[in-house]
């Protein structure tokens, strides 16, 4: 039996108070060396009899470990473990769809998109302890990272390492959008929610459309909130790659494709965003972290484990001793 003294205590630690009336009347005995015996008019030729002794020192403090096994036992001590009891049901499961393709590289924010993106998506998850989240990642392609899942820091950790170098170049939209609908579609929280990012245009024809991805997150009462990242104008993007293998980065114009993003936002009710700069990226976060409230109580369990039973045997257990020594003391003087 472990006990762990860290999660220990008394149920009724008031009866623990009856220690204190014990101690006169031990005192007395502990003090008392004397043990009465039986009267002779002497005690000549007889030998001392030393497990006699014993047992009669023995019944003097018998009651004693009975009432105290008794005064433990009504204290009720105990252990308990912690346990979250949450309801899947009543939550918000989030999907981020996150944009890796090589423009996310652009320079416009400090000290570029995709790092601006980890960096606030990640106090966003940090923010949301309680919620469900999962991540895809598209660019010429797309590919679930992490399903969704309550172990933020799995998710933490993938969003440190995306890599805009992974997957096929190019931006398919619709693509992103619909990889993270159909996660989705099948999850019983109260609320349903995609986070979609990018910073371009759709440049892959043969890929699904982003109005058939809106669609089929409408149709499984998915809301999307769409964010175009990436500032008004011209910025340093990269175009190609040196003789060393090295990415060069030139002034080139920021193109987001802002009607299909709304279109996006109106069908499954969400709402779409610009972000230029990083403050109005970590703005939308927070924006989104309010109109997304969860109402999911992360309850705690408390699994007590009670060990008064072991002081009511310690008592029956030494009440019975204390009856048998009587016993054969009495035999044994007769």
């Amino acid at each position: 039996m472990k006990l762990d003294l860290l999660n220990f205590e008394f149920f009724s630690p008031w009866f623990l108070l009856l220690f204190v009336a014990l101690i006169p009347l031990l005192v007395r005995d502990i003090s008392s060396k004397k043990i009465e015996g039986i009267k002779l008019p002497t005690t000549q030729n007889m030998t001392e009899n030393r497990g006699i002794v014993f047992i009669l020192s023995f019944l003097k403090f018998t009651k004693y470990v009975i009432l105290l096994a008794l005064i433990i036992a009504m204290a009720r001590p105990r252990t308990f473990t912690i346990s979250q009891n949450t309801d899947d049901t009543k939550g918000i499961d989030i999907m981020l769809s996150i944009d890796v393709s090589l423009s996310m590289l652009a320079r416009d924010l400090e000290p570029d998109r995709l790092t601006a993106l980890q960096n606030i998506a990640k106090k966003f998850v940090e923010n949301r302890p309680v919620d469900r989240i999962g991540l895809v990642t598209y660019s010429g392609e797309a590919f679930t990272k992490v399903p969704l899942t309550s172990d933020h820091a799995v998710l933490l950790e993938e969003l440190d390492n995306l890599n805009p170098l992974e997957l096929q170049p190019g931006t398919a939209i619709g693509e992103g959008l619909s990889v993270a609908a159909t996660h989705l579609r099948h999850s019983k929280a109260k609320s349903k929610i995609i986070i979609l990012m990018t910073d371009g245009v759709n440049t892959i024809e043969n890929a699904m459309p982003a109005q058939v991805g809106a669609q089929l997150a409408k149709s499984n009462d998915i809301k999307v909130y769409s964010i175009g990242i990436g500032t008004n104008g011209y910025a340093l993007m990269p175009t190609h790659t040196d003789i060393f293998g090295d990415l060069v980065f030139n002034e080139v114009e920021v193109k987001i494709d802002e009607p299909v993003l709304r279109e996006i936002a109106q069908t499954t009710g969400g709402k779409y965003f610009r972000a230029t700069s990083n403050d109005r990226l970590s703005e939308i976060y927070a924006e989104i972290d309010q109109l997304e409230k969860s109402e999911l109580l992360n309850a705690k369990l408390y699994n007590y484990e009670e060990y008064f039973r072991l002081f009511l045997w310690i008592a029956l257990a030494t009440l019975l001793l204390d009856a048998l020594l009587r016993w054969v003391l009495f035999k044994f003087l007769n």
